[in-house]
């Protein structure tokens, strides 16, 4: 089993990381790919329009936003492969873990409620219609620091 963890900084993703990580804790074998997709880079080059810097920036703000969740893999012993994608979150989501060839794709829950997802759109609920394996939306428990 490989699972693709979608990371974002957030505490949700984190939330998600931990779950996966249950799944080592109960003795199931699974290889994790840890993934965060940032903005295309157009947005960057607005700053600054060298490739190299653009490619550094991206590769900054990605391994910030994978930081904790590296930190959680790491403390709990478990080997994991790390991506770093530039685009459209959910597409890039679903295509890295194509090409890792997982076989889940774990996401955090923001709670937004179905209403607010449903009006402005949502990563894990496009995710879920494009991804061509399960999809588990983790939700943290109320009260529970993640």
């Amino acid at each position: 089993m490989k699972i693709l963890v979608a990371v974002d900084g957030s505490p949700s993703a984190l939330c998600a990381a931990r779950y996966g990580l249950e799944f080592v804790r109960d003795g199931l074998r699974v290889e994790f790919v840890l993934a965060t997709v940032q903005e295309p880079t157009y947005l960057y080059e607005m700053l600054a329009p060298d490739a190299e810097v653009l490619e550094r920036v991206s590769g900054a703000v990605g391994s910030r936003a994978l930081a904790q969740a590296e930190a959680l893999f790491e403390a709990a012993g478990v080997p994991f492969e790390r991506e770093i994608g530039s685009g459209e979150p959910a597409a890039k989501l679903v295509e890295l873990a194509q090409r890792h060839e997982c076989t889940g794709i774990f996401m955090g829950a923001r709670g937004m409620g179905a209403l607010r997802g449903l009006l402005l759109g949502s990563v894990s609920q496009a995710v879920l219609q494009q991804a061509a394996v399960p999809v588990t939306i983790v939700k943290c428990e109320s009260g529970v620091e993640p």
